[in-house]
């Protein structure tokens, strides 16, 4: 990307057969081996969220056309089916994991399908995926109390820096949503660069915690999927979504104000 635009795709489950809850964003294992097999055919290179980070803040050229592969949530199909087939490549890839959902000793049972055990996300660090966090319960962070937000942020890192013996340095918001004041958050928790949605390309000048990603869906078609790696007609192929996001942050926004007033009365 010579203008220094970046595709970060956001994927989820990956999976044969999802449940009601996860289908829409989930994608086949085929789907998922043409998908990479294109980004290698297509001469992309894949980095990892912290290396496309750090790049930009010192400063530093990116490799050659790089893509970023990320996993939200921390299905079990990202272990079973992706795993396989980005070691396969050589690719790295993050994958962002809401602790309380895995299966394991912080387990809350809000997993929306079947979830990473622990040795399963360990498998995954060892193999040139970076781990990142993705809050505890994956509640809409923008919308809770100052105290709940802050030990939604802490107690996710602190659980994987206990589970991996190293303390992640990326996060993605649940559900792409934040705010001045959950950024501000997630900085001071010591995260050193998050990602939304938007479902545009990421840039340099959106800053370190608010870079954008685009959403590979079970309706991806090949052909979409290479507009979207080539960063061809985003804004066309989202242009829908665009649409519903900004009329839903309008009344998430309407929401938050009548909190704020209800609060002040208390």
């Amino acid at each position: 990307m010579t203008d220094g635009r970046v595709p970060i795709l956001m994927y989820h489950a990956v999976s044969t057969s999802p449940n009601d809850a996860t289908r829409a964003l989930s994608v086949t294992p085929e789907a998922f081996v043409e998908q990479m097999a294109l980004i290698d055919d297509l001469g992309l290179t894949p980095v990892r969220t912290a290396e496309l980070a750090a790049r930009w803040r010192s400063g530093e050229p990116l490799p050659e056309r790089p893509v970023l592969i990320t996993f939200d949530d921390g299905y079990e199909g990202v272990h079973r089916h992706a795993l396989p087939v980005l070691t396969k490549h050589g690719f790295p890839a993050t994958v962002f994991v809401s602790t309380g959902w895995l299966r394991g000793p912080h387990d809350t049972g809000g997993g929306l399908d079947t979830m990473l055990d622990w040795d399963q996300v360990r498998e995954l660090a060892e193999a040139d995926v970076e781990i990142g966090g993705h809050s505890h319960t994956h509640p809409q962070l923008d919308q809770l109390p100052e105290s709940r937000l802050r030990s939604e942020l802490i107690l996710c890192r602190e659980i994987i820096s206990d589970q991996l013996g190293t303390v992640p340095v990326s996060f993605a918001y649940p559900y792409g949503y934040s705010s001045r004041r959950v950024r501000e958050a997630v900085r001071e928790t010591g995260y050193a660069q998050a990602l939304a949605v938007n479902n545009g390309l990421a840039r340099r000048r959106q800053g370190p915690y608010a870079l954008t990603r685009l959403t590979v869906r079970r309706s991806t078609g090949i052909e979409e999927f290479g507009r979207m790696v080539e960063g061809r007609a985003i804004a066309r192929t989202f242009a829908g979504e665009h649409a519903l996001t900004r009329g839903y942050a309008l009344v998430r926004r309407a929401r938050q104000v009548r909190r704020k007033a209800i609060r002040s009365r208390v």
